[in-house]
């Protein structure tokens, strides 16, 4: 309770009432990013804790809220494609690496042209506008 004094010398209490927090009327939590309805999220997967994180799209870097790292946010057009040397494995890199390192056997895969992959964007083809949708 807060204590608030008039011109005069007596002191009357008050009580302040407390905003209602958003969380509370729904009794459920609600992040900041469901705050946002009208703002497109995107989705990616934690670099050091394999957690599923959502972000406003159009970030470059996003916190994990697990494990506090920073994760570095490529965009599908800035990432590169090449399989693993040794296992197979498709690997994914920021385009302009020289190289990538496995992370299922831990080992190096050079970057050439006649390993490399087309960015996953090229290889889904132009966007399809909405009214060619049906």
């Amino acid at each position: 309770m807060g204590i608030c004094s008039s011109s005069s010398s007596n002191r009357h209490r008050h009580r302040r009432r407390k905003p209602q927090s958003h969380h509370r009327r729904n009794s459920r939590y609600l992040g900041f990013i469901d705050l946002l309805p009208f703002v497109e999220k995107a989705q990616m997967v934690c670099g050091s804790c394999r957690r599923l994180l959502s972000y406003l799209r159009g970030s470059k870097h996003v916190k994990c809220s697990s494990c506090q790292t920073v994760n570095l946010v490529l965009e599908a057009s800035q990432v590169g494609q090449v399989n693993c040397n040794n296992c197979k494995l498709l690997l994914m890199y920021p385009y302009g690496a020289p190289s990538v390192r496995c992370s299922s056997c831990n080992s190096i895969t050079d970057i050439r042209e006649e390993n490399k992959r087309p960015p996953w964007s090229e290889q889904q083809g132009p966007l399809k506008s909405l009214s060619n949708v049906r």
